[in-house]
Protein backbone atom coordinates (compact mmCIF):
# COMPACT_ATOMS: atom_id res chain seq x y z
CA UNK A 1 0.00 0.00 0.00
CA UNK A 2 1.25 4.10 -0.95
CA UNK A 3 -0.05 6.37 1.79
CA UNK A 4 0.43 9.78 1.43
CA UNK A 5 2.03 11.72 3.65
CA UNK A 6 -0.41 13.76 5.63
CA UNK A 7 -1.09 15.60 9.17
CA UNK A 8 -2.44 14.31 11.99
CA UNK A 9 -5.06 15.91 14.15
CA UNK A 10 -4.32 14.78 17.43
CA UNK A 11 -2.15 14.60 20.44
CA UNK A 12 -2.51 10.87 21.21
CA UNK A 13 0.32 8.50 21.66
CA UNK A 14 -1.32 5.62 20.71
CA UNK A 15 -2.49 7.34 17.14
CA UNK A 16 1.18 8.38 16.19
CA UNK A 17 2.14 4.78 17.09
CA UNK A 18 -0.50 2.92 14.99
CA UNK A 19 0.33 4.94 12.16
CA UNK A 20 3.90 4.78 12.39
CA UNK A 21 3.27 1.22 12.50
CA UNK A 22 2.01 0.96 9.30
CA UNK A 23 4.04 2.86 7.79
CA UNK A 24 2.74 6.32 7.23
CA UNK A 25 4.55 9.70 7.32
CA UNK A 26 2.77 12.28 9.07
CA UNK A 27 2.93 15.49 11.02
CA UNK A 28 1.18 16.40 14.24
CA UNK A 29 -1.02 19.19 14.34
CA UNK A 30 -2.25 20.57 17.85
CA UNK A 31 -6.19 21.04 17.39
CA UNK A 32 -9.04 22.39 20.07
CA UNK A 33 -12.17 20.64 19.74
CA UNK A 34 -15.03 21.06 21.89
CA UNK A 35 -16.32 17.66 22.49
CA UNK A 36 -19.42 17.69 24.48
CA UNK A 37 -21.87 15.09 23.46
CA UNK A 38 -25.66 17.00 22.11
CA UNK A 39 -28.12 15.88 24.54
CA UNK A 40 -30.23 12.81 22.46
CA UNK A 41 -27.11 12.23 20.23
CA UNK A 42 -26.92 8.70 19.10
CA UNK A 43 -22.81 7.42 19.78
CA UNK A 44 -22.59 6.92 16.73
CA UNK A 45 -23.44 10.58 15.28
CA UNK A 46 -21.19 12.05 17.94
CA UNK A 47 -18.27 9.92 17.62
CA UNK A 48 -18.01 10.64 13.82
CA UNK A 49 -19.12 14.52 14.17
CA UNK A 50 -16.37 14.72 16.31
CA UNK A 51 -13.66 12.91 14.24
CA UNK A 52 -14.89 15.36 11.05
CA UNK A 53 -14.72 18.24 13.66
CA UNK A 54 -10.82 17.44 14.84
CA UNK A 55 -10.08 16.74 10.95
CA UNK A 56 -11.89 20.15 9.91
CA UNK A 57 -9.88 21.86 12.28
CA UNK A 58 -6.72 20.20 11.52
CA UNK A 59 -7.11 21.57 8.00
CA UNK A 60 -8.15 25.09 9.09
CA UNK A 61 -5.18 25.26 10.90
CA UNK A 62 -2.72 23.37 8.44
CA UNK A 63 -0.59 24.92 5.24
CA UNK A 64 -2.94 24.80 2.41
CA UNK A 65 -0.24 25.06 0.10
CA UNK A 66 1.61 21.49 0.42
CA UNK A 67 -1.90 20.41 -0.01
CA UNK A 68 -1.57 16.98 2.52
CA UNK A 69 -4.55 15.36 3.74
CA UNK A 70 -5.51 16.16 7.58
CA UNK A 71 -6.94 12.69 10.10
CA UNK A 72 -8.72 13.43 12.89
CA UNK A 73 -10.48 10.08 14.90
CA UNK A 74 -13.05 9.79 17.95
CA UNK A 75 -13.01 6.75 20.19
CA UNK A 76 -16.08 6.37 22.10
CA UNK A 77 -16.50 3.22 24.88
CA UNK A 78 -20.24 2.63 24.63
CA UNK A 79 -22.67 0.45 27.43
CA UNK A 80 -26.36 0.34 26.76
CA UNK A 81 -26.52 3.30 24.52
CA UNK A 82 -24.24 5.61 26.96
CA UNK A 83 -21.07 6.87 26.25
CA UNK A 84 -18.66 6.15 28.76
CA UNK A 85 -16.00 9.19 27.89
CA UNK A 86 -12.69 10.09 29.62
CA UNK A 87 -12.90 9.80 33.58
CA UNK A 88 -12.30 13.38 35.21
CA UNK A 89 -11.01 11.93 38.36
CA UNK A 90 -10.64 8.11 40.45
CA UNK A 91 -14.39 8.10 41.66
CA UNK A 92 -15.50 8.78 37.84
CA UNK A 93 -13.30 5.84 37.08
CA UNK A 94 -13.98 3.60 39.57
CA UNK A 95 -17.70 3.93 38.51
CA UNK A 96 -17.18 3.36 34.98
CA UNK A 97 -14.89 0.33 35.98
CA UNK A 98 -18.05 -1.30 37.76
CA UNK A 99 -20.21 -0.44 35.19
CA UNK A 100 -18.35 -2.28 32.95
CA UNK A 101 -17.47 -5.48 34.72
CA UNK A 102 -18.82 -9.01 33.71
CA UNK A 103 -20.40 -6.87 30.63
CA UNK A 104 -20.39 -6.68 26.86
CA UNK A 105 -19.51 -3.27 25.30
CA UNK A 106 -18.86 -1.24 22.28
CA UNK A 107 -16.07 0.65 21.18
CA UNK A 108 -16.68 2.63 18.16
CA UNK A 109 -13.58 4.70 16.58
CA UNK A 110 -14.32 7.20 13.32
CA UNK A 111 -11.82 7.91 10.88
CA UNK A 112 -12.70 11.09 9.15
CA UNK A 113 -9.80 12.47 6.42
CA UNK A 114 -10.28 16.05 5.34
CA UNK A 115 -8.40 16.66 1.37
CA UNK A 116 -9.37 19.96 -0.53
CA UNK A 117 -12.00 18.25 -2.43
CA UNK A 118 -13.99 16.22 0.31
CA UNK A 119 -14.19 14.43 3.68
CA UNK A 120 -13.44 10.95 3.76
CA UNK A 121 -15.44 8.88 6.71
CA UNK A 122 -15.08 5.84 7.60
CA UNK A 123 -16.50 4.05 11.31
CA UNK A 124 -15.00 0.92 12.96
CA UNK A 125 -17.49 -0.75 15.60
CA UNK A 126 -15.90 -3.75 17.96
CA UNK A 127 -17.10 -5.41 20.95
CA UNK A 128 -15.55 -6.09 24.06
CA UNK A 129 -16.49 -8.33 27.20
CA UNK A 130 -14.95 -7.37 30.60
CA UNK A 131 -14.91 -10.53 32.85
CA UNK A 132 -16.53 -10.04 36.40
CA UNK A 133 -13.56 -7.23 38.44
CA UNK A 134 -13.78 -7.23 41.93
CA UNK A 135 -13.04 -4.01 44.56
CA UNK A 136 -9.57 -4.90 44.82
CA UNK A 137 -9.37 -5.56 41.00
CA UNK A 138 -10.42 -1.78 40.47
CA UNK A 139 -8.78 -0.59 43.22
CA UNK A 140 -5.41 -1.89 41.63
CA UNK A 141 -6.20 -0.65 38.47
CA UNK A 142 -6.93 3.10 39.75
CA UNK A 143 -3.57 3.14 41.57
CA UNK A 144 -1.79 2.34 37.87
CA UNK A 145 -3.39 5.88 37.07
CA UNK A 146 -3.28 3.98 33.51
CA UNK A 147 -6.96 5.00 32.41
CA UNK A 148 -7.26 7.91 33.55
CA UNK A 149 -7.20 9.78 30.23
CA UNK A 150 -9.04 7.12 28.41
CA UNK A 151 -12.49 6.51 26.92
CA UNK A 152 -14.39 4.01 29.17
CA UNK A 153 -11.45 4.61 32.09
CA UNK A 154 -9.27 1.82 30.79
CA UNK A 155 -6.54 0.92 27.76
CA UNK A 156 -7.25 -2.09 26.09
CA UNK A 157 -3.21 -1.97 25.12
CA UNK A 158 -1.76 -1.85 28.41
CA UNK A 159 -3.11 -3.77 32.60
CA UNK A 160 -6.25 -3.55 31.34
CA UNK A 161 -5.63 -6.09 28.83
CA UNK A 162 -5.69 -8.35 31.89
CA UNK A 163 -9.47 -7.63 32.46
CA UNK A 164 -10.48 -8.45 28.54
CA UNK A 165 -11.98 -11.78 27.95
CA UNK A 166 -13.23 -11.82 24.45
CA UNK A 167 -12.71 -8.89 21.58
CA UNK A 168 -14.91 -9.14 18.36
CA UNK A 169 -13.70 -6.77 16.05
CA UNK A 170 -10.56 -3.99 15.65
CA UNK A 171 -7.88 -4.12 18.32
CA UNK A 172 -6.26 -0.56 16.59
CA UNK A 173 -9.71 0.45 16.79
CA UNK A 174 -10.06 -0.21 20.17
CA UNK A 175 -6.33 1.69 20.84
CA UNK A 176 -7.82 4.58 19.17
CA UNK A 177 -7.57 3.64 14.90
CA UNK A 178 -8.57 1.05 13.09
CA UNK A 179 -5.69 0.62 10.63
CA UNK A 180 -7.65 -1.31 8.12
CA UNK A 181 -10.05 1.82 7.48
CA UNK A 182 -7.19 3.52 7.71
CA UNK A 183 -5.43 2.26 5.69
CA UNK A 184 -8.20 1.93 2.76
CA UNK A 185 -9.26 5.60 3.04
CA UNK A 186 -5.32 6.54 2.74
CA UNK A 187 -4.50 4.15 -0.05
CA UNK A 188 -7.85 6.05 -2.56
CA UNK A 189 -6.52 9.09 -1.80
CA UNK A 190 -3.09 8.38 -2.86
CA UNK A 191 -4.67 7.20 -6.05
CA UNK A 192 -6.54 10.07 -6.47
CA UNK A 193 -3.54 12.44 -5.79
CA UNK A 194 -1.66 10.71 -8.08
CA UNK A 195 -3.77 10.98 -10.76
Amino acid sequence: MIFPSIYLASNSPRRRELLTQIGVDFSVLSVDVDESRFSNELAVDYVQRVAIAKAQAGWDSSNHSDNKPVLGSDTSVVLDGDVLGKPTDDEHAREMLQRLSGQQHQVMTAVAIVTKEKIWLELNTSTVTFAKLTDDDIDWYLSTKEGIDKAGGYAVQGLAALFIEQIEGSYSGIMGLPLRETGLLLTQIAGLMNE
